[in-house]
């Protein structure tokens, strides 16, 4: 073998898949720990803090309110401190808040905490989808940014294994060692973002992964609500309202899916917190399947009829869950809902790409973002007054199955963007 082929059989890896390698671990903390982690948690919550349905779905709201804060700030602290700063920042909320709701007593030290982990988990996650535009031309950004979504479906595993396994070996605290090994965990990720990251790739004398197609810019920040500006070969804000309704129809439903799903199969179908914490690692590993999925779909029959599909497909899941069938039927809500959980922000990300073009996508997907994040705050606390009303869930879900009922007939409605065809 020739010296000179050396190179060429091992090239170094470019060190924006470090920042993606670090970015999976960033999401597991802040996105899945954080936020997906709370439906394994609340049963056993439930019963040692005494709270009623109302108040855990109020505790998902809080959560969820949080996060739009700081999806509305979490631009200008990055411009002032840097995304590397910023994701650090927002780790170290979701780490200490996560450590400190183990000791909580009440209702309200459980909600005031986690709504202050909602606001870390923007502002870890917000730059970092960000830092993705730095880090890879347009040839190679949509495999790092679906790279890096495992991080949430491989947290969900974790929460689904590792939660009745503590409750099991800990009793009635178990959910408290729980909380704080997560924190910890959290923390400790913190610490490995702040030495791995870095916010641009002329820090280490790199250029960014791809091929540079046409004036491409690579600047950026995903989450940024400023207005966009109108031009002729551009979709009209009245179409983008429309894509943020339908996102809105996403925030509302899965977010109390996520929620309330566990719990649902422990009080309303009986099963074993074992039994529900597995089937909702089976949730996670389907999910990291479900964005690429969808967004290889999409590209193929179109954005409209990817919309279409994926909430027809979550409606049809949501009524198997509300419906009063045999388990098997819960069985396949399940594993359906993990094969489309992130089918709709991939195909919303491209779709603001389609209608507004490169320039104009950030500020647009930041806009729709905001309908998404009203849809989440809204679901929770929906959904948890309606269980305390009724005795359980199937009401909450049976309104989830209407609402991406009502979500696949806007979709059908969109208008193609210029000069082309659905």
């Amino acid at each position: 073998m020739k010296t000179s082929d050396t190179p060429k059989l091992f090239k170094p890896l470019h060190y924006g898949w470090i920042i993606v390698f670090t970015g999976v671990a960033i999401l597991f903390a802040c996105l899945g720990l954080g936020r997906f982690a709370i439906g394994m948690l609340l049963p056993s919550m439930g019963l040692s803090l005494n709270l009623n349905y109302s108040q855990m779905g109020f505790i998902g709201t809080g959560n969820f309110m949080g996060y739009m804060v700081s999806v509305l700030f979490s631009g200008m602290v990055a411009a002032r401190l840097g995304a590397r700063n910023t994701i650090f920042l927002g780790l170290l909320l979701v780490g200490s808040t996560m450590t400190l709701i183990s000791q909580a007593m009440t209702f309200f030290q459980v909600l005031g905490l986690y709504t202050i982990t909602g606001i870390g988990t923007g502002l870890a996650n917000m730059p970092l989808m960000g830092l993705i535009s730095h880090w890879f031309l347009k040839s190679t950004r949509g495999r790092a940014a679906v790279t890096m979504l495992s991080g949430n479906g491989l947290a969900i595993v974790f929460a689904g294994m590792f939660v009745p396994w503590i409750n099991g070996a800990a009793g009635p605290c178990g959910w408290r060692i729980a909380w704080i090994c997560m924190g910890l965990i959290s923390l400790v990720i913190a610490v490995v973002a702040l030495v791995l990251l870095r916010n641009d790739p002329v820090q280490k004398g790199l250029a960014p992964v791809g091929e540079k197609i046409g004036g491409e810019n690579t600047g950026g920040q995903i989450g940024t609500s400023r207005p966009f500006r109108h031009s002729s070969s551009n979709a009209s804000q009245g179409t983008m309202v429309h894509l943020g309704c339908i996102y809105l129809c996403f925030g509302a439903t899965y977010s109390v899916y996520v929620t309330f799903i566990v719990t649902a199969m422990v009080n309303d179908h009986g099963f074993g917190e074992g039994a529900a914490g597995s089937f909702w690692a089976v949730v996670g590993a389907l999910s990291i399947f479900s964005g690429p999925l969808f967004g290889g779909l999409s590209d193929r029959i179109g954005r409209r009829k990817g919309l279409m599909m994926a909430y027809g497909l979550f409606a049809f899941a949501y009524t198997l869950a509300a419906a009063p069938l045999p388990k098997l039927f819960l069985y396949a809500s399940i594993v359906m809902f993990g094969l489309i959980v992130w089918s709709i922000p991939t195909i919303m990300s491209a779709a603001v790409g389609d209608y507004m073009g490169p320039a104009q996508a950030v500020r647009a997907l930041g806009f729709i973002t905001l309908f998404f994040g009203a849809g989440q705050i809204a679901g929770p606390a929906v959904a948890g007054f309606l269980a305390d009303v009724t005795g359980s869930f199937s009401a909450g879900f049976w309104l989830c199955a209407g609402l991406t009922g009502l979500a696949a007939i806007l979709s059908f409605f969109l208008k193609p963007p210029a000069a082309e065809s659905f």
